[in-house]
């Protein structure tokens, strides 16, 4: 869903004050002071693998990239990382994951645990069941959606195994029993002790790739408007009555007429035991596919002994998905449960959550109603004019290759002292296809005509290009294959139009006599099947016609990874 601005965009930079994630751990460390951190890398910047897109070419940078971003948590920030992983979803090295135990311990960090390998449950398992000193050094064995499943290797490691990435799933009330059936399941069936969730809070705009496939939305930053959405609800009946560091009782938790239940304990006596019935229709994630089962309204019996023999009562909490009315009720406190000689019944029926604990702190907060939602502003302007920005980017635009920091342009002499400049001038070591230009994208989506103005500035002598562009229908993984209206003006002195952001469809193009280091005004004009452009406010191009699509973003950008500067920027 976009791209993440490194602590390290060049080998001699270090920056532990970009992005978003400094603030966002310090808000949460805020809430829960026990909350654990994790880092993972999904891409590199591209100097670690000196020109190669590969992160294991030179393991001893890559450990000292990875190393320098956990010192500066705690340097900058006074934030301690308890576990770090290796690289999102593709391959491992075993010299890599030993180096980077080592780099860890000699800059005494001998806490931080590593996690691996954050894909599939093999072939870590099986590598690390042939290489001892591998088998030393990782702690947890992290796997990406296993579908509630592990396999015969990972167990007989003895290790910890996560469900490291999973859920991704759209937040409604099936995404609410796809979450619920999970947290419980992963441990039932595969043995997993954590499932984490992707995504967080859906703080990226909708049409990009896996819109709302989070706990709760907050996607209009403009209007302030968010959404509690039911699995925030589903989460606080696991989170609100267990915290890392309890343990899973080694129960078989399948129940008879369908469904599973988990129980936990502190070891001080506590005891908290979660119970989901989804049914399947109601509980389907993104992935990977689910199998058919049953499940059927029953009277379950639990029987509480050795130390839990003397719990008397037990608190209840509640959640009812009605996928009928829609009317769901979650996360209800009920009457107390009586427990009567270490035994108790429940009668259950489909698509609940229960929570039964001894613990007494359980809270449904309120909170004031949000905003109401609003599109984004049909005129929008920024002169990127702030001294002290609380953050490196500039609001609402959402980065989809490439790097775009508020800059400040001490050589300027007035007019241009503060920009917006794109800082990545190398192909990083890519997670996924990042486009080969960069591209910043903002707005409604759903746009139609439009106006979009913007001071250029072109750093690149000869071969260096900007564009600034309307109708952009594609960012996150599928950014390369984005299409709209593209407006292009390069060093050499030519423009071009072009219907994609390749540049492959090539629309118009001729010669504007821009020049790098001098600054520019574009100006691109799309209503109905035609579009215009304006140099400097005089036309440059006119009534070229074009088709689809039909809507989309805003956006700004370059034609490679190269330095570039924009200013005032205004759509309508």
């Amino acid at each position: 869903d976009g791209t993440e601005p490194s602590h390290m965009h060049y080998e001699n930079d270090e920056n532990y004050f970009r992005g978003y994630e400094w603030w966002l751990m310090k808000e949460a460390k805020k809430r829960n002071p026990k909350i654990k951190l994790i880092g993972l890398p999904w891409a590199f910047p591209g100097w670690i693998g000196k020109g190669e897109n590969w992160p294991y070419d030179y393991p001893d940078i890559t450990a000292y990239y990875i190393v320098s971003w956990i010192l500066g948590a705690k340097q900058y920030h006074d934030l301690d990382i308890d576990y770090i992983g290796i690289w999102n979803e593709r391959a491992f090295s075993s010299k890599y994951i030993k180096l980077l135990r080592y780099t860890l311990d000699k800059h005494g960090l001998e806490q931080v645990r590593i996690i691996a390998s954050d894909r599939l449950w093999e072939p870590i398992s099986f590598v690390m069941m042939i290489d001892s000193e591998l088998h030393g050094v990782v702690d947890v064995i992290g796997a990406h959606y296993p579908g509630t499943k592990t396999v015969q290797n990972a167990i007989l490691t003895g290790k910890k195994l996560w469900s490291s990435e999973d859920y991704s799933t759209f937040n409604n009330d099936v995404g609410a029993g796809c979450w619920a059936r999970i947290l419980n399941q992963n441990y039932v069936n595969g043995n997993m002790t954590a499932t984490i969730a992707w995504n967080l809070v859906a703080s990226y705009y909708e049409e990009l790739p896996f819109g709302r496939c989070a706990l709760m939305t907050a996607q209009e930053p403009w209007s302030g408007h968010y959404k509690v959405e039911s699995p925030i609800w589903i989460t606080a009946h696991t989170t609100q009555f267990t915290q890392p560091g309890w343990s899973y009782l080694q129960v078989d938790g399948h129940l008879e007429g369908g469904g599973s239940f988990v129980a936990l304990t502190d070891g001080l006596g506590n005891l908290t035991i979660i119970i989901e019935t989804m049914s399947h229709n109601h509980s389907k994630c993104i992935r990977p596919p689910l199998p058919n089962f049953n499940v059927i309204p029953q009277r379950a019996t639990f029987y509480l002994r050795g130390s839990f023999y003397m719990v008397q009562t037990l608190q209840v909490w509640h959640s009812r998905l009605d996928f009928e009315s829609g009317n769901s009720s979650l996360f209800q406190q009920l009457h107390p449960l009586q427990v009567w000689r270490g035994r108790f019944s429940l009668d259950l029926n489909v698509d609940e959550v229960y929570t039964l604990t001894t613990l007494k702190t359980g809270w449904k907060c309120g909170y004031p109603e949000p905003p109401p939602p609003q599109p984004f502003p049909s005129i929008y302007s920024d002169d990127f004019n702030i001294r002290n920005p609380p953050f490196s980017e500039a609001p609402n635009f959402a980065d989809q290759t490439g790097v775009f920091e508020y800059f400040v342009n001490a050589s300027d002499p007035g007019d241009h002292v503060f920009t917006l400049r794109q800082v990545v001038v190398q192909r990083p070591i890519t997670w996924v296809s990042d486009a080969d230009q960069t591209i910043s994208v903002i707005g409604n989506f759903k746009w139609v005509n439009m106006t979009v103005t913007c001071d250029i500035y072109i750093e690149k002598p000869r071969d260096g290009g900007v564009f600034i562009a309307g109708r952009v229908d594609k960012g996150g993984i599928y950014v390369r294959d984005s299409k709209g209206v593209f407006f292009w003006v390069f060093a050499d002195g030519t423009y071009r139009v072009t219907g994609d952001l390749a540049g492959k469809e090539i629309l118009m193009k001729g010669l504007a006599g821009v020049r790098d280091n001098a600054w520019h005004t574009l100006t691109l004009n799309i209503q109905g099947n035609s579009a215009s452009g304006l140099l400097n406010g005089y036309p440059l191009w006119e009534n070229v016609t074009v088709s689809k699509p039909g809507n989309g973003w805003a956006a700004l950008g370059t034609r490679s990874f190269e330095f570039a500067q924009f200013d005032n920027f205004h759509v309508e």
